[in-house]
This record gives C-alpha cells, structure tokens and sequence, in this order.
C-alpha cells in the first residue's frame, strides 16, 4: 500500500479534477502491474496496473488506494475489469468519498466472490485527496491558508514593507503547496508591496497552468506589476467594479481575465469567489495573503486548512501581525485540529485543518 500511495503522489497537478489514485498488483509476493491516473490519459490507476499485469492479475491482489468506481463516467467501471481480470483479493485504503461510489464499489466486488479488506493506510489515503473529498461533497475547493510569521506572530516589520521571514527550505516547501494547488489567491495589497509572480516553479509538470487569482475590489493593481506583464491565460482577477470601466479593459487587453464579483462590505466576497472557483472545477485553493485578508478569509469561514511557518525571531508589536481587520479590535481564530509540526532548517512549520472535510463520508466501513 505504500507503494500505491507514492504511485498516487504522481498523479499530483496530473489527475484534477478527479482524485489521485495509485494501484498496484502483486502475485506470489512479486509485483506484476502498477499505476497512477493521469486524467488526460483517461484510464484509472486500476486499469493501468491491470493492462500491466495482463494474465498475471488471474489470482493476484490489488493495493489500491482509493475504492474502484462502479460506474460509467468517461470510462467504464474499473469492477468490473477487476472481475474480469480474475483478481482475487482487493486492498482498499479508504472509501470513495463521492456519493455515486461511497461503499458501492466494495459491495459490488465482494457481490462477485472478491475478497475485499478496506482501511490499510487510511488516514495517509485521505489526506492525499482531502481537495478531492472537499470539492466533490460540496463543490468547493479545499482552501489552505498559508503564511510565514515570525514567534511573536508577525509577518512583516511595518505595513506597506516587504520582509524576508522564512529559510530557504521553507520557501522551497511553499513551492510544493503551489505544484499541489489548481489555484492560488492574494490580495491586491501583497501585490502592490510584494509585486509577487506566484508562479509554480517547481518544473514539475502540471495538466493546468496554477491559476493565479487577485482579489481587487477597486481595480488598484499596477498594470505594471509582475503578476499583470506575466498574465497568459493564468490570471484571474476579482473584482465589485464594472467590466466596462477603462481599467478593466485594460487589464482585459493584457491577458487577465476580469470577473465581477458581489460586494462583502466593501470588498471582493471571498464566499462567492471559492464558489465561482469550485465551478471551474478547482479543487485546492492556496491563499499567499497580507493581514486584513487572512482575517477576512478565516471570519468567512472559507479556510479549511491552515500551514503555519515560524521563524526563530521577533519583531515586535510594531510589526504587522498575521491577521487583523481595521476597524475590529479581536478576531475569533479556529480551533485546529489533527495539529502537527514540521521542521525546515530552523523553521518550524504548524498545520492544522479548521474542519474534516470528509465529514461523515470516506469513513472506514467494516471489512
């Protein structure tokens, strides 16, 4: 199974909008096939390994990391061809968390004499589809929250300034959120003082170019900026103003992609934009935000996740602290949950997720 997991890892930035899937076949304690999905490729992680296996699947065992479909999208269910193969035994790490599958696809198989056993690996299982599971239960993406602060929780020395917080293994760590993520979201202000690319570069290869997302209510980013000069097909930029006013086209005219969006007290509706993005199938959103976005993005309640990178230093309360809205003296933070830690050099990273996104679904059922 563990195998099949980093088989699955494969599949990141490959197989969106559907789930990454790792399988592998083994007879007589001898791998015989394995695979991953690629989604522009079309055939299943099971299918795959099975197409390498050919007759040496008759009697084999299959490690799989997600549940096998048991329907007919745009291809057919991969049961059936495990069936057919003549596998024996189906390792399943968690069940499909996708209401047309969900226990389906382990009922079917063991309705054909299929010994089925489900949850080895689980909790590794979910968290590489966790986007998965958000979107396809709620059509929203998973949205990760991350930021670099400082111990006394400071991510800049003073407002409108740039500072270099984190190492560079954390900076390089921050690079594998973007190649994990279909979208990445900031303000207009961290543009105007960070004047950021946002750009996965990784050099791993992607199906979809990272989408690089702008919240703008005004229209005030610089048709100068990096972000605006650098647009092909990649930015998208939201706004409350008219598609019609010159600064929108211009920004049209420049490649990026304008989209108005309702109002939230001023400013760009997070809710509505994590909406609009679920519908252009996005299904992990990253925010590289300043501090009245953080906030506005956690008092939302659209955060799922937060990664949190502190440096050994401290600023002080002169400096600009991770989250604040002006005008509210206190924002409610989330308790995390399933809290770990994770060192980069002399940086320590914090994450922790604001809720399951599983919920009831995805769950480990009797074998």
């Amino acid at each position: 199974m563990l195998r099949a997991l980093g088989l699955a890892s494969k599949g990141v930035a490959l197989a969106h909008p559907n789930p990454v899937v790792g399988a592998v076949i083994e007879r007589n304690e001898v791998i015989v096939g394995e695979g991953f999905h690629q989604f522009d490729q079309l055939d299943h992680a099971e299918i795959v390994a099975l197409n390498a296996a050919g007759e040496q699947a008759r009697g084999a065992t299959m490690y799989v990391t997600l549940e096998p479909c048991c329907h007919t999208g745009r291809t057919g269910p991969c049961t059936r061809a495990i069936i057919e193969a003549g596998i024996t035994h189906v390792i399943v790490a968690m069940l499909d968390p996708n209401p047309r599958v969900a226990g389906k696809g382990v009922e079917e198989l063991r309705r054909a004499g299929v010994h089925v056993s489900v949850g080895v690996a689980e909790n590794a299982a979910r968290e590489a589809n966790a986007d998965f599971a958000r979107w396809i239960l709620t059509r929203r993406p998973l949205v990760t929250l991350k930021s670099a602060l400082t111990l006394d929780g400071r991510i800049a020395a003073k407002r409108g300034a740039t500072t270099a917080i984190s190492n560079e293994q954390s900076r390089a760590s921050v690079q594998r959120l973007r190649h994990e993520a279909d979208a990445v979201l900031t303000g207009v202000g961290t543009v105007m003082v960070d004047d950021p690319l946002l750009t996965d570069r990784t050099g791993e290869p992607r199906r979809r170019k990272l989408l690089r997302v702008i919240a703008d209510s005004k229209l005030r980013i610089p048709l100068k900026s990096k972000i605006v000069t650098s647009a092909d097909g990649d930015v998208l930029l939201a706004t409350t103003q008219p598609l019609t006013s010159t600064k929108a086209r211009a920004l049209q005219r420049a490649g990026v992609e304008v989209m108005r969006v309702k109002a939230g007290r001023g400013r760009v509706d997070l809710e509505a934009l994590v909406a609009e993005l679920g519908r252009r199938e996005i299904l992990n959103l990253l925010l590289e935000t300043g501090a009245e976005m953080n906030a506005s993005a956690i008092e939302s309640g659209i955060v799922d996740k937060l990664v949190l990178y502190y440096a050994p230093r401290v600023i002080g309360v002169e400096g600009v602290p991770f989250a604040a809205l002006r005008g509210k003296v206190a924002l409610r933070l989330p308790v995390l949950r399933d809290v770990r830690s994770v060192q980069y050099g002399s940086d320590t990273v914090i994450e922790g997720w604001t809720r399951d996104v599983y919920g009831n679904h995805g769950t480990r059922r009797k074998n």
